[in-house]
C-alpha cells in the first residue's frame, strides 16, 4: 500500500510539473526517429498488471509494416499509457483495441475500449483541466496528452462508441509523418 501510494503521489508531481512546462511554454519535444508500433507495444507491457487487475483484454492492431515517425518518444509513450490505462480503468469487463493506421502525411492511433463511455456532460471539455469523472484520477493526463500532442503538430480528440449495445469511447490522435528521403533546395543565381 505504501509503495501504491508513493507511485501515486509521484505521478500527481509529474503531472503538475508537467502543467507548469506547458503553462510556461517550456514543454518543448526532443524529437528522435523511432517505430511507434514499438512504443505501443512498450506501453502496453507497462500497463499489463492494471490490464490483469481489471480482467479486460487488450487487443492490438496494427499495420505489418513498421510506423516510423520523428517526435519525442518518452512524450509519445506517456500519451499512449495514459490512454490505455484510462480506457483499462473504465473498462471493466470488455476489450481495449489498439490501432495504428499510416496514411501519405500522417499516423492515426486510436485506442477503443467497450467500457462505459464518456459522459456526454465531460466530453465537450474533456481535454481541459482537472475534468474528471474518477475519484481516483485528477483530471491532468488528457489536457497534458493533448499539449504534447499538439507541440508535435498534431491533434487529439475522442467519441462515444456504440458497439453491439455497448457504450465504449475510442480516443485517437495524429501525428505527421515527415518523410527525409526527399529534401528541397533552392538553387540560387
Amino acid at each position: 500500500m505504501i509503495i501504491r501510494n508513493a507511485k501515486r503521489l509521484q505521478r500527481l508531481t509529474e503531472d503538475i510539473l508537467d502543467v507548469t512546462r506547458i503553462e510556461s511554454q517550456l514543454l518543448k519535444p526532443n524529437k528522435e526517429r523511432f517505430n511507434l508500433n514499438d512504443a505501443i507495444l512498450s506501453s502496453v507491457e507497462d500497463c499489463r498488471n492494471q490490464i490483469e487487475k481489471a480482467h479486460g483484454n487488450i487487443r492490438l492492431l496494427f499495420e505489418p509494416k513498421d510506423i516510423i515517425i520523428e517526435a519525442d518518444k518518452g512524450r509519445i509513450v506517456q500519451v499512449v499509457s495514459n490512454l490505455l490505462n484510462n480506457a483499462v480503468k473504465f473498462t471493466r469487463d470488455g476489450t481495449v483495441y489498439v490501432k495504428a493506421e499510416q496514411y501519405a502525411d500522417q499516423v492515426i492511433v486510436s485506442i477503443k475500449d467497450t467500457g462505459q463511455g464518456i459522459d456526454p456532460e465531460i466530453l465537450p471539455r474533456l481535454f481541459s483541466k482537472f475534468v474528471t469523472k474518477s475519484f481516483s484520477g485528477t483530471g491532468l493526463g488528457l489536457f497534458i496528452s493533448k499539449s504534447i500532442i499538439e507541440s508535435h503538430g498534431g491533434k487529439i480528440w475522442a467519441e462515444n462508441n456504440n458497439i453491439d449495445g455497448k457504450r465504449g469511447a475510442t480516443f485517437y490522435f495524429s501525428l505527421p509523418i515527415v518523410d527525409h528521403r526527399f529534401s528541397v533546395f533552392q538553387l540560387s543565381d
